[in-house]
């Protein structure tokens, strides 16, 4: 602004090149304010009614599930207090880990990072599907330890134990 301008009050706008944007950031709350509504965290042991609060507000974070029952922790194995991330507590059950399971799939054992002969209480026999070790597990130049479902020889090998049950045979190799 020019010292004549100045002094007359008046005010030079001076319009921007094309290829420049104006943003104009405001503060005031006349603008209508932001739609966005805040969200709230509750805790249950605060004593809130959730069914009025639901009515008033459309947005919450709750910080325990309504519909399910408080469950015990289940004691976490392997914690580390240095690691960055760490598992504290488990609720529920998880298949590979609580059920049967072939040994390739283990949770407790991971198939590629532990030796393919540990196996957890309820790990199997992928070939045999009898509750691991079978007679096989770490026997012959194929041993069953190291069987898993994506792999077509171990496959065929299942398929072919199968057989030897369903028929009966008297040569079959029991596990």
């Amino acid at each position: 602004m020019s010292a004549k301008q100045r002094k007359a009050g008046k005010k030079t706008i001076t319009k921007p090149p094309p290829e420049q944007e104006i943003i104009i950031l405001s503060d005031s709350e006349s603008d209508g304010g932001t739609p966005v509504r805040p969200v709230f965290c509750l805790n249950v042991k605060n004593g809130t009614d959730l069914r009025k609060f639901d009515a008033i507000e459309d947005c919450f974070i709750l910080d325990f599930d309504p519909y399910d029952q408080p469950a015990s922790d289940q004691k976490v194995k392997n914690f580390t207090p240095d690691a960055d991330i760490a598992l504290i507590s488990e609720k529920g059950q998880v298949a590979c880990r609580d059920y049967p399971h072939a040994r390739h799939l283990c949770a407790e054992f991971p198939f590629d990072k532990t030796p393919h002969q540990k196996y957890c209480s309820r790990c199997y026999c992928y070939v045999c599907d009898t509750a691991a070790p079978c007679a096989l597990w770490e026997v012959g130049k194929s041993p069953h330890c190291h069987a898993m479902g994506q792999v077509a020889a171990w496959q065929v090998e299942r398929d072919k134990m199968r057989n030897r049950r369903i028929l009966g045979s008297k040569n079959r190799l029991l596990c």
